[in-house]
């Protein structure tokens, strides 16, 4: 295993457990940043030698002093859970006293108009507007669309397989016949490239978990390749070997970010916001809410459930009494 870049002893040791358990390297950078934070604000004491007490003034901290959202909290009990559990062998008691816990507003999520999302299309091009278009199209979060393999397309059936998604879980979404020529074209310049990055002696993809101990040759595979690969090789920082990444997700974002101004959406959108558009458009168009759940994949259908709240006439078909009074026609201006 390659030995993790940090100074701390303690934090290497967490990073290779991290990674013998076969975590991505953003969960390990984030497990590591909040375990050091951890560490830091009890003065640099060993986590051997606290417990819940001191898990319990950390959590607070965070929600009172910090004023942090919930899920950035569960995010900080989550890398400490791990780290006294797998690491230390010393699990937390599930049942924590003394947590102030952050408040979790209940928000409806940011819909975008059928035109609008054409308006946001049209002011993209190249990668950035086909990724765009399978968050929109296909219902996928940003991170399962840039992970994306070239085997992960079926065009005959008009699908998309996500591998490990949110949860560890696979799923199949639809793939808009619209998208078909497009993917196509990308492909064979996708090709292009990988055959020159063989040509030069790289085109080794990074494999998840033990596939690359278990199919050596397996990394420089056509059907292995990222779908959306990077412009540049990089180094990877598990293993320093020179090899071409996905595109990173702020690109996208930054594109799409640009495009919202540009097409004068004044919604507070982003590129989750198409997943959003993309649930509540075909639940107004009569899509069997559970249809709509395995699509997104929710592991519960009251998660689904918040997109009837966002459709065109308030989720629940309700006539405003108004509408009645004023059948006649609206009264002047005084």
């Amino acid at each position: 295993m390659d030995k993790p870049g940090y100074q701390s002893a303690f934090l290497t040791w967490v990073a290779n457990v991290i990674r013998t358990k076969h975590y991505s390297i953003r969960t390990e950078q984030t497990y590591i940043d909040w375990i050091r934070r951890f560490i830091l604000f009890h003065g640099k004491r060993h986590p051997r030698d606290m417990g819940e007490r001191e898990v319990a003034a950390f959590l607070t901290h965070l929600a009172v002093q910090r004023n942090v959202a919930a899920s950035t909290q569960n995010q900080a009990l989550n890398a400490l859970v791990f780290m006294y559990k797998e690491v230390l062998e010393q699990p937390l008691n599930a049942e924590m006293k003394g947590i102030v816990h952050a408040k979790r507003p209940r928000r409806l999520p940011v819909v975008l108009t059928p035109a609008e999302v054409s308006g946001l299309l049209s002011r993209l091009e190249g990668t950035p507007w086909l990724v765009t278009c399978l968050l929109y199209g296909s219902g996928l979060r940003l991170i399962e669309a840039v992970r994306l393999r070239v085997m992960d397309l079926e065009f005959d059936r008009r699908a998309i397989l996500v591998r490990n998604g949110k949860g560890g879980k696979d799923r199949v979404v639809t793939l808009a016949d619209e998208l078909v020529q497009p993917l196509h074209r990308h492909l064979r310049n996708v090709k292009t490239t990988h055959e020159r990055d063989l040509e030069a002696g790289f085109g080794c993809v990074h494999l998840p978990h033990a596939l690359a101990r278990k199919y050596p040759n397996a990394c420089r595979e056509w059907g292995w390749q990222y779908l959306f690969p990077a412009s540049r090789r990089s180094v990877d920082p598990r293993s320093g070997i020179e090899r071409r990444h996905h595109i990173d997700a702020s690109v996208i974002q930054k594109a799409v970010k640009t495009a919202v101004r540009k097409a004068g959406i004044h919604k507070k959108a982003s590129c989750h916001t198409l997943r959003h558009s993309f649930a509540t458009h075909l639940l107004e168009r009569g899509m069997d809410i559970r249809t709509v759940q395995e699509q997104l994949g929710h592991k519960d259908v009251r998660t689904t459930q918040i997109y009837t709240h966002v459709l065109n006439r308030g989720g629940l078909a309700v006539r405003s009494p108004l509408s009645g009074l004023l059948a006649g026609g609206p009264a002047p201006l005084r």
